[in-house]
C-alpha cells in the first residue's frame, strides 16, 4: 500500500461525495449521501473509514479517496456494511488494509466477531474475505437487486490475534 500513497483515517462529512462516487462505481446497495450522514452521526458504535490518496494514480483534481469502509458493532458483533475501493486502486492491498483496520476498531469495541454479505458472484471481494480471515457460513437467497443475486453470508472470529 505504501507505493500506492494512501493513509488510512476516519470518515469526514466531508469525503461523502466521494464515498457515493465510489459506491456508484461498484455496484453496492447504494445507501447514498444521506444514510452516510445519518451513520456519521450516530452512536459511536458507527465506524467509517476512508483511504486517502496522497499520490494520485491519476490525475484529477476530485479523487482524494482510493476507498472506503463503514461498519457498526452491535450486541458484540462486527457488522462491515460496505467495504468498496475505487476501480484505478484495487489489488494494491488497499482493501485488505481498511478491514485490517476496522476488525481491529471492532475488537477494540468488544466485538468477538465480525460478519458481512457478499454478492455470489462477486469472487474477487469473497478471495479478499477469505485472506483477511472470514469463512463462509450461509447464502441469502435473491438478497441483492439489480441485479437479482444471492448473497453469501462470511464471517470472522476476532477473539485470534490479527
Amino acid at each position: 500500500m505504501a507505493d500506492v500513497g494512501v493513509a488510512v483515517s476516519g470518515m469526514t462529512e466531508h469525503d461523502l461525495l466521494e464515498v457515493v462516487e465510489i459506491v456508484e462505481s461498484s455496484r453496492l446497495s447504494r445507501w447514498g449521501w444521506s444514510a452516510y450522514y445519518a451513520e456519521l452521526q450516530s452512536s459511536n458504535r458507527a465506524l467509517m473509514l476512508v483511504a486517502r490518496v496522497q499520490r494520485p494514480l491519476e490525475q484529477t483534481e476530485s479523487c482524494n479517496l482510493a476507498g472506503y469502509i463503514v461498519a457498526r458493532v452491535t450486541a458484540g458483533e462486527l457488522h462491515i456494511n460496505n467495504v468498496a475501493i475505487r476501480p484505478i486502486y484495487r489489488g494494491k492491498g488497499i482493501g485488505t488494509e481498511l478491514l485490517r483496520r476496522i476488525m481491529l476498531a471492532g475488537k477494540e469495541l468488544g466485538a468477538y466477531a465480525a460478519f458481512l454479505e457478499v454478492r455470489s458472484g462477486n469472487v474477487a471481494a469473497q478471495s479478499l474475505y477469505e485472506k483477511c480471515g472470514f469463512d463462509l457460513i450461509g447464502r441469502r437467497r435473491s438478497y441483492y437487486t439489480d441485479p437479482n443475486e444471492d448473497a453469501l453470508v462470511m464471517s470472522a472470529d476476532l477473539k485470534q490475534d490479527a
